[in-house]
């Protein structure tokens, strides 16, 4: 197995200035991880075990998600003003707000941050495509989490 050292040394270097406890990256069947180690004192990061494809010069297919580190400094990000749980429609069962590749205004109600049984709005700053949705209906997500990108 070849460990591509400059990448984990890349990624521990991205979790430290961004204050995440882990990150990976998946490419076809390759995967690197790198985590803090979550619950430790130390805050050293520490490479996961690495998923190789059987035989790297066969073609993958392309990784067509955008990484989390990209979007965050996307123009076009919507980034989270706040801890908490994120609804993607008003209300179970309906249709979320917007989809990957509508068109919003600005204003428009992207989607819903629940924080303190408080139900928060959270509306398009201007009008574009969303590229990218990066959260998930009923999960939780925290302060300064990408949302998603407006184009």
């Amino acid at each position: 197995m070849k460990i591509n050292e400059a990448a984990i040394r890349k990624l521990a270097k991205l979790l430290e200035e961004t204050g995440l406890g882990e990150i990976e990256v998946v490419e076809g069947e390759q995967a690197i991880r790198v985590s803090t180690g979550g619950s430790g004192s130390s805050h050293r990061p520490h490479a996961a075990p690495v998923a190789m494809a059987s035989d790297p010069t066969v073609p993958q297919p392309a990784n067509t998600q955008a990484p989390a580190a990209i979007a965050q400094e996307h123009p076009g990000a919507i980034v989270s003003p706040m801890v908490g749980t994120v609804y993607l429609s008003p209300e179970p069962g309906a249709p979320p707000f917007v989809r990957k590749g509508e068109t919003v205004k600005a204003g428009d109600t992207l989607l819903i941050i629940e924080a303190m049984k408080v139900m928060n709005p959270i509306k398009a700053d201007k009008g574009g495509t969303v590229t990218h949705v990066l959260v998930e209906n009923g999960k939780p997500i925290e302060f300064g989490e990408v949302l998603m990108v407006i184009e």
